[in-house]
Parts: C-alpha cells; structure tokens; sequence
C-alpha cells in the first residue's frame, strides 16, 4: 500500500545533495513509480503541471477604466454640464473619456498573452510510470514523485532527479548557457530543458509553479515596467490643477464679494476642468507612439507594447543577453591547431570522420558545417561503425575503410584522447597542454583528434585540437558601437563562465570590466548599482539575476533596454521599458517583449532608439502645445471674469478649443523632426517652465485682442465669446508651428500632415465665425484680423522668446 505524501514538499535545490533513495522516501514513491489514485490525490495538493493564471473578467476590466483620479475630475465635469443644461459639452467631454478608455483596455488585454503562451510551453507529452505500467500523458499531469523517462529531443517536463542513465541537455532558453551538459545518475535536471543526447529515467521532484521555469513565471507576472506615459499624465495633470485651483478660488473668493450669481462660479469649474485635465493625451500618445510602431514595422520590428516606443527615446542602459542575441547560439570552428607533421585540413578531415550527421549533435554539426566550408572530400572514406559520444569515456569513435585498409579515429576531451596516444612525449604534451590552456582562457571549448595507424587503437596518432566557441552575429558589434554612439551603455549579461564573456564583450567592442554575479552576493544596494554602473557585464548569472540587474538599474534612475531569446530572459524583457526579442526567441520572449525583431540581424535597434527619439520630439510638441494654451486660457479667463464680470469663453467655446488643441494637433504624429544624439528625458518642471514663458506673452496679446474687441470694434457679448475662441483657436494652431522646432521655427519644414491640418482647421474656424455655425457670427474682417494679429505676433515676437526658453531649459 503507497503511503499518501503528506510533507511539505522541498525546493529542486534541496535535492541536489540528497541521495537517490532519500529522496524516493521523501516523495513517498517507489521506483515502480505512483498509482493513479496516488496521482490523483497529489494533483489535488500539488495541482497541475501548469502556471497558474490570474484571470479578471472583461467587463469588470472595462468599467474600472472609469474609475480613478483622471476620470472622477472628468465625470464631475460631466455632471456639472448636465445640470447647467449643456448637454452637448456633457456628451463631447465622455465621448472623450471613454476614447481613452478603450485605447487602455484594448492595449491591457493584449500583455494577457503572456502567460498563455507559457501555459502551451509546458503542454507536452511525456512517458510516465503508473501503477507499474509505462502510459503516455499529458506532461501537466505530472505529480511529485513520478517516474517517467526523457529521450533525444525531449523537452524536460519538470524539475527532476535522474535515477538511472545519463544524458546531455541543453539550458541555453533557461540559464543562457551556450554549450550542452552532460548530466549523470543522482543529478538535477531543470524544467524546459531539451535532451540533446542519451536517455534517463527520472523521479519528479518539482512541478508547476515550483520548478525554476515556473519561479520564472512568477517573476514574468511580477514584472511591471514603469509606465512613464502615465507618470508624465498625471504629473502635468497635477500641476495644472494646482495652478487652476488657485485661480478658482480667486474667481470664488472675488464672486462672493460682487454678487456673481453660483451657475457662474459653476460654469467656471466645468470650463477648468475642462482644459486642465488632458483628456485626449492617453489617445495622442497612442497614436504617436503607432506612427512609430508603423515606421519600425517596414523595418521587420515588431512592437507589442505602445508605450516602449517613446520609453526607448529616454534609454541609457541596455542590457544584452550574451547566447543567441549578441551570439548566435550555435558552436562553430573558430580555429584548428594542428600537431607537428600534420596540417589544419588533415585535422578537419578526420575530426569529420569521428562525427555523424544524423546525431544532429551540436558539436558534430559544427564540425561537418566547417569541413564542408572548406570542401574537404570523404566519398572515398566508409565508415564501417560510428560509436557516438558517450559520458562516461568523453569521446566519439569511428571505424574508417579506404583502399581496403581500416583505421580508427577519435574526437573528445583533450585530456582523455592524450592519455590514450601513448607514444606522445613528456615535451608535446606539456606544449599541447599550454595550447589548450590558451585556448581555455579566450573561453573557447577544445576538441582533441586522434587516429590509429591500423585497426589497433593502441597506437594512436595525436592529430591536433579544434576550437569551438558559439560565434558572434555579424551586425553585433556594428550595433553595439551604432548604440554608444548614441549615449547608451551596453551591459553584457550571460550564463557562461567568465572566460567566454570577457572574450566576446571583447570581440563585440562592449568593454573589457566582466564581473562575476556571485561577487555581488555580500554588498549592499549601494555597491551593486556602483558596479552595475562601472562595470560592462556580468557572467556566470541565473535566470532570476537578469530580472533583478534591470530592476537594480530601474530603482537609480536608469531608464533600461534588455535583448534577449530565451525563457529565462522572459522576466527581464518585459520589466525592461523596452524589451528587444530577437528573431530566433522562444514564444515565451516573444510575448515578454515589447519590441521583436522578425528577421535575423541586430541593426535596427540603434534605428529602433532613432525612432523614438524623434516620436518622444513629437510628443514633446503636443505636450508643450498643451501646457501653453492651459496657462493661457486659465489665466485669461481669470482676468476677464474680474475684468468683465463675467465668462468671456462658454462652455462649447471650451469644447471647440479641445478639439482644436488636441485632436486636430494629432498630425504631429508624422511632423517632419530630428532624433537627438543623447537619450530624451521628461523633465516635467524645465517643459512647464519653458511653456510659461511662452504662455505669458500669449496671455498679454490675447488681453489686448479681448480689449480691442469691447472698445474698437464694440461686440456684443456674445460675439465677444466668438472673438476670445477664435483667438484661442488661433494662437493654439500657429502656435505648434513655432513649437515643434526647437530652433527658430524656419529651420525645418513642418510635416505636410501638420500643415494640412492647421490650415484646415483654420479656414473651417473662420468659416464658423463668419457664418455663425454653432456659435454665434462676427464679420469677416474682426475674424481675419484676430488671425492675422495672431500669427504676426506669434511668428515675430513669440519665437525668439521661445527659442530663448528652449535653449534655457534644454528641451
């Protein structure tokens, strides 16, 4: 009878020390394996073979979307319109609202991929052991304590404890290891591995959510990059409530004293909620960061996470993942050393001879790929039998036929094949020796040839050594100069031993300072961002270290890049403010990242930054549009409602001058811009200072406009409220075209988008006030002299002040 498992069930690392039958007894199984019912009852406590998936209903998704600082302002506003009979403005201003919240909720729903994608990861089949009798089965069945069986190309299930047998498996997705390593009986072998070679049985030890691929996971939920879209919104929003606020309890304080009737006071209040809060820039960006999206489309880029697209604009740090993105994550022939009397070719020939195209061995292809590069000829060579390469004598053998004459010939572990060519002296092996040890240090992984001068292997010939090293991409070092050309420091991150990552940061002109990341395991916080800073990489990391080092840089300031293509690089690519998936990722990466390269090469990610350089330059128009006309109009309306007594821009004033200022501005989009050689940052406080300065001269000349409306051209009230819109309108158009160039405004040509759009915009403001549509008319000649005004004064006396400003506050 199977005793039911009632422990606590242990971490894989625990096991690592633990003997084979000790742990059989602690998973209270037996190496026939679990019944079905014992099965049963461990999914019941254990669960599933999955990844748990927190799920939250559409609906509830959706409609809390209207819940939160923003929109409550925005309802209230809506409320207010309601009962002072402004119907119109009421539907314009949630049109508006719920806009935005549908770009947020169809954007949410699209990083819920990410753990689906996980989820298919782990549903494999798999040979399992019940009650006695093999049965094949869904892998997420698998429970503590079962015995299943892995082969050749195999993706291990679990995390488990092989009880019998040796294999070779391959961690590159999980640690970023580059070569394959053999694991032996009473060894730990990891979740999403792949058997490249052998067979074993194993006993599972972990499973879910507690194998290192599950903890992955985690972290992949875990992980939330800071979304600087929504910092810069709420921020601008709260400086523009502060400065509104005190206006408004000026305009209070000021209507108790003279009578002003509350509708009026109330009238204020929606008309300040109205263009304090940026209602459409949630919508804005969006379609910004779209246009961007399009243009690295045409590149073969992928972008799944808008808001990377200008959070790349402010990245200064960029991390790489060493195997498969900087690498290309298969080994190759980097050099041939041969022995005294024997050529490279001859080494090549023979070491092809010891391997097997049908294994699909990593080394062996990596040997057959160099030898057919060089055209070497083997037709005349049969090959009578092919040991392959076996752990336990760290060699492949071949029998060789050619002219009726048999031979063997070896290839392995330097030191195994030396000791067997027994007729090599003490002076060639010690410089055989060097050779190796040179090699090893420029972390390369050698091979040694041999063959024997007849069927006995007792007299063997030392050929010479082949060096292996998984190569780097052809672009990477391009893109890496290309990416600190443009302020950015690259990081190197990897699995590999130190030797290998010194070496190739080298080749990749990343730097030469590689740490090791156990050497940050006693420092503080402080220490490690030092090092994190100075140093150009580290090696020798876990998957979970990748996820912490962007998290470290995140938490002192650094805006952060990661590339990557494994599921252990996962975490760190969608904590990343933009994760770079390169075209050979696993699924898992692919749905982490922000950014995926959809053909080979590295090139355009300095043209990815370029990009958002120059849509971070467009948005930062917008913003300054909009910060500028917010002062203007808040502090005109003050002054005029102390001034006249009364609100010289309604409510559906307030409406139009939305939908001019924000919506009809989107063709910045495409504006014709300049990426910046350094990365973009959002300083709030220097964009609202710079804005200021802008917004008070607007302030005078619109104060001087309203005058000249009342005393020249003697306007009624309410063709007055016409006069002040247009002048708004006016001044937020012309406007964009002296803010969009940081310079004076003549030194670039706006996007034909942009122009299109403010002229046509303003013939359609002229013809409403002429013709009176919807607000009330005022004569041709008031309109074109309040555009013209307008323009003269924006074009010669706004843009040296503003080129001042800019140049002031470095924007």
């Amino acid at each position: 009878m199977q005793r039911r498992s009632n422990t606590k069930n242990k971490s894989t690392s625990d096991y690592k020390e633990i003997s084979i039958e000790e742990t059989i007894g602690l998973l209270k199984t037996t190496m026939d394996g679990l019944t079905e019912s014992e099965a049963k009852h461990r999914i019941e406590r254990f669960g599933y073979n999955e990844i748990k998936e927190e799920k939250r209903h559409p609906l509830i998704d959706f409609f809390s979307r209207y819940w939160g600082p923003m929109p409550w302002l925005l309802e209230i506003a809506i409320i207010l319109s309601y009962f002072l009979g402004h119907y119109l403005e009421a539907v314009i201003i949630f049109i508006l609202l719920t806009v935005n919240v549908i770009i947020g909720f169809v954007h949410a729903r699209h990083s819920q991929k990410v753990l689906s994608l996980l989820k298919k990861r782990l549903a494999v089949k798999a040979k399992i052991q019940r009650d006695g009798v093999w049965v094949i089965k869904d892998a997420r069945e698998i429970v503590p304590g079962d015995i299943f069986v892995l082969e050749l190309g195999d993706l291990v299930p679990v995390d488990a404890k092989i009880i019998k047998g040796e294999i070779s498996v391959d961690q590159s997705a999980l640690t970023g290891e580059s070569l394959p390593i053999g694991v032996h009986r009473s060894d730990i072998i990891y979740s999403s591995t792949l058997v490249t070679r052998g067979e074993a049985f194993c006993v599972a030890v972990n499973t879910g959510g507690n194998t290192s691929f599950g903890r992955t996971a985690e972290l992949l939920q875990a992980a939330k990059p800071k979304s600087h879209q929504e910092k810069i919104i709420m921020t601008i929003t709260k400086y523009m409530l502060y400065f509104g606020i005190a206006a408004l309890i000026a305009v209070a304080i000021f209507a108790l004293f003279t009578g002003i009737t509350y509708i009026s006071i109330l009238t204020f209040v929606v008309i300040f909620l109205m263009g304090a809060i940026p209602v459409s820039l949630p919508a804005v960006i969006t379609i910004v960061q779209s246009v961007g999206a399009m243009e690295l489309a045409k590149k073969d880029v992928l972008v799944t996470r808008l808001d990377s697209i200008e959070d790349a604009a402010s990245i200064d740090v960029l991390c790489l993942d060493k195997t498969g993105t900087i690498t290309q994550n298969k080994l190759s022939v980097t050099d041939i050393l041969p022995f005294t009397g024997y050529t490279k070719e001859d080494v090549a020939l023979f070491a092809r001879l010891a391997s097997l195209k049908a294994s699909k061995e990593r080394i062996d292809t990596a040997i057959i790929d160099y030898t057919e590069s060089l055209g070497v000829d083997v037709t005349s060579y049969k090959k009578i039998h092919f040991t392959p390469f076996d752990p336990s004598i760290k060699r492949t053998e071949a029998l060789i036929e050619k002219d009726n004459r048999r031979f063997t010939v070896m290839k392995g572990s330097p030191q195994i094949i030396l000791d067997l060519c027994k007729e090599i002296d003490g002076k060639n092996r010690k410089n055989v020796d060097t050779s190796i040890e040179d090699l090893s240090k420029k972390g390369y992984r050698t091979l040694a040839v041999a063959r024997s001068t007849g069927d006995d292997v007792d007299h063997l010939q030392f050929l010479g050594l082949v060096a292996l090293a998984d190569p780097l991409r052809p672009d990477s070092k391009s893109m890496i100069e290309a990416v600190k050309q443009l302020g950015i420091k690259p990081l190197m991150l990897t699995g590999d031993n130190i030797n290998i990552a010194k070496e190739i940061a080298l080749q990749a002109s990343i730097g030469s300072r590689i740490i090791r990341m156990g050497d940050l395991k006693d420092l503080s916080e402080e220490e490690k961002i030092k090092i994190c800073e100075e140093y150009d990489g580290f090696a020798e990391i876990y998957p979970e270290d990748k996820y912490k080092i962007v998290t470290l840089l995140q938490s002192c300031g650094h805006v952060v890049g990661m590339t990557g293509d494994g599921v252990n690089d996962a975490p760190a690519l969608k904590q990343a403010e933009m994760g770079i998936a390169v075209s050979n990722s696993t699924d898992v990466a692919k749905g982490a990242a922000s950014v995926v390269l959809e053909e080979p090469g590295l090139g355009v990610i300095a043209d990815a930054i370029r990009i958002s350089r120059k849509t971070y330059q467009r948005m930062l128009t917008w913003v300054i549009n909009k910060v500028t006309k917010t002062i203007e109009f808040i502090v005109l309306l003050t002054l005029g409602f102390f001034w006249l007594h009364n609100l010289i821009l309604t409510l559906l004033g307030m409406a139009l001058l939305l939908v001019a200022n924000d919506f009809a501005t989107i063709s910045l989009a495409t504006d014709n811009v300049k990426d910046t050689r350094t990365p973009d940052t959002w300083n709030i406080k220097n964009i609202t200072l710079a804005s200021l300065v802008v917004a008070v001269p607007l302030v005078i000349q619109s104060a001087i406009t309203t005058y000249l409306g009342v005393t020249y051209f003697n306007l009624t009230w309410v063709q007055l409220t016409t006069f002040v819109t247009l002048t708004l309108v006016f001044h937020s158009l012309l406007k964009v075209a002296i803010v969009r160039e940081r310079r004076h405004f003549w030194s670039s040509r706006p996007g034909n988008g942009l122009m299109i759009s403010i002229v046509v915009t303003i013939v359609a403001f002229v013809l409403l006030g002429v013709y009176g549509v919807i607000i009330p008319s005022i004569s041709l000649n008031q309109v074109l002299f309040t555009l013209g005004f307008s323009a003269l004064f924006i074009f010669v006396v706004l843009d040296p002040i503003k080129y001042w400003a800019f140049k002031k506050f470095c924007l």
